[in-house]
């Protein structure tokens, strides 16, 4: 990738860091995985295509990065769990209970969901940048996306009951 520049970079650490926070949903942890991800797209420069969007290309590298980091958390989770701890979050007003009630439900999504609803929604990207970040297919991205913004739905507004079958004549 011959254009890739200091500032490119520089305007992409933000959204970089703030995509791995809500991966991995620690600071150290996501600041780690922003680093391997700019040590990754420095060594491989040759590997972007000059087609292909930078940005798309950066949140690629930095969600297999993560995706290999929990396979590997996964066989090591004998061990690892018993250092796990999760210290509820007080509040005083309504808002921010509402607000916190909001991102917990969007917490207890999948990561490929929260990863797809965070590259669409939140980053800007088109189904086709989302659909290269990922390498999936434009339309698996637009079907995955629908079934997470039902699931954050209702994750939110508390389980709905179930639509009764009707019979159609």
């Amino acid at each position: 990738m011959n254009d890739l520049n200091d500032d490119q970079l520089r305007d992409m650490l933000q959204r970089l860091r703030r995509f791995a926070l809500w991966l991995t949903r620690e600071a150290s942890s996501a600041d780690d995985l922003v680093q391997a991800t700019v040590e990754r797209a420095l060594s491989r420069r040759a590997q972007q295509q000059s087609d292909d969007s930078l940005r798309a290309w950066l949140f690629s590298i930095l969600y297999r990065l993560f995706l290999d980091g929990k396979r590997r958390e996964r066989r090591h989770a004998r061990w690892l769990s018993w250092f796990r701890h999760d210290e509820p979050l007080g509040s005083n007003t309504e808002d921010i209970v509402l607000a916190e009630s909001g991102l917990a439900a969007f917490a207890r999504l999948s990561a490929e969901q929260r990863a797809l609803l965070l590259l669409v929604s939140v980053e800007g990207l088109s189904y086709k940048d989302a659909a290269l970040a990922l390498d999936v297919p434009m339309g698996t991205v637009m079907s995955r996306l629908s079934r997470a913004r039902a699931a954050l739905r209702e994750l939110a507004e508390g389980s709905a009951a179930p639509a009764a079958l009707r019979r159609l004549k």
